[in-house]
């Protein structure tokens, strides 16, 4: 998995436009939790990138960029939690999902390309 840094609140207007033409993962991690490390390993270890060829994820370090994942929750209208999975199509976010519930097959089905 390859992940694209997400790391100013610059790059949110860039990926919203990204967004418009493919699909877009941000994962929020705090690197000072345990849970957080573990829904990332589980995300790496289970992403197949054959399927996934259509969506650009992105990684957000919210201990280093905490304005930029209160940017996230504010631009995105989704209640901040870590950590967290969002989905961005089109400008807006189609799905979320924190913690254990972080899944790479529910993240699969609900990406519609």
């Amino acid at each position: 998995m390859e992940w694209n840094t997400l790391s100013a609140i610059d790059h949110l207007r860039q990926l919203q436009e990204e967004s418009k033409e493919k699909p877009i993962l941000i994962f929020k991690h705090s690197t000072r939790c345990s849970i957080s490390r573990t829904a990332l390993d589980r995300l790496e270890r289970s992403w197949k990138s054959e399927e996934m060829s259509h969506i650009k994820p992105y990684y957000l370090d919210l201990i280093s960029h905490r304005d930029v994942s209160n940017q996230v929750a504010s631009q995105f209208g989704i209640e901040h939690e870590s950590p967290q999975v969002l989905i961005i199509e089109n400008g807006k976010a189609v799905y979320d999902s924190s913690h254990f519930n972080i899944d790479y097959q529910q993240i699969r089905n609900a990406i519609k390309n």
